[in-house]
């Protein structure tokens, strides 16, 4: 896996509601190991399964939704169209399910930022879009982690002209994690709460915030002592350049 192309902020986090998850500490454990091979073997195989509660659906919705990210972070693009053909599948079910409408338009925004991705070109089409989205999520239920995410990356990345903040993004960035640890001791083994640990001590670092990003470093691998990735690279690297 090559983690040092990962990008960090579309992979981010997932959806709220994944949080009994059949699957998922299949998925934990890929991510701490850094194994796509086992993490892209579990969404296929939950993509063919032929029926499928909207629980489920959801849920597989998470997981395609971090996969794609990886393939974009790993320029597999290709392959990340592919699945974010299914995730937009999956999306309108739910709609017309009427099934968790706060985290359907999270990630409504989450593969509008996907696309932009693909073709930057999109970005003064796409990005208010998704921005929209995001907010539309907040709005909706107040208490929903992955809309504060989803507003926080289109925040971060958007240049400052066209009103993109990092500093209102690193506060959302921290709005979610409060939401994920209050439900923490119920959901362990939930992938989501340590990317958006790894998001926040990026944005810390961007923002020449080294020794916050240290922090969260460090909670990361009290949380999680076996992640490869941050054990292995993100910290260690971050100790270099604060020396």
């Amino acid at each position: 896996m090559e983690r040092k192309k990962y990008i960090i902020t579309i992979i981010l986090l997932g959806a709220f509601s994944a949080l009994y998850a059949s699957h998922q500490s299949d998925i934990y454990s890929a991510y701490i190991d850094g194994d796509m091979v086992k993490w892209k073997k579990t969404i296929d195989a939950m993509h063919l399964k032929k029926e499928k509660s909207s629980a489920f659906i959801l849920e597989l919705l998470n997981y395609e939704y971090g996969f794609i990210g990886w393939c974009m972070g790993n320029d597999k693009y290709s392959l990340a169209k592919e699945y974010l053909r299914r995730g937009e599948t999956n999306i309108e079910i739910l709609e017309q399910r009427k099934y968790q409408p706060s985290i359907l338009n999270a990630y409504k925004s989450a593969f509008y930022g996907f696309k932009i991705g693909l073709s930057k070109i999109q970005a003064p089409f796409l990005g208010p879009k998704s921005l929209s989205h995001a907010r539309h999520a907040i709005e909706i239920d107040p208490k929903n982690p992955f809309g504060y995410v989803q507003y926080a990356n289109a925040m971060f990345y958007m240049p400052e002209t066209f009103g993109g903040s990092k500093t209102i993004a690193l506060e959302n960035y921290k709005k979610a994690q409060k939401l994920y640890e209050a439900v923490r001791e119920a959901n362990k083994y939930d992938w989501n709460y340590l990317a958006l640990l790894i998001t926040i001590a990026n944005a810390c670092k961007e923002m020449n915030r080294k020794t916050e990003a240290k922090t969260y470093y460090e909670l990361i691998l009290k949380t999680e002592p076996k992640f490869q990735w941050v054990k292995n690279e993100l910290y260690p690297e971050l100790l270099k350049q604060m020396k």
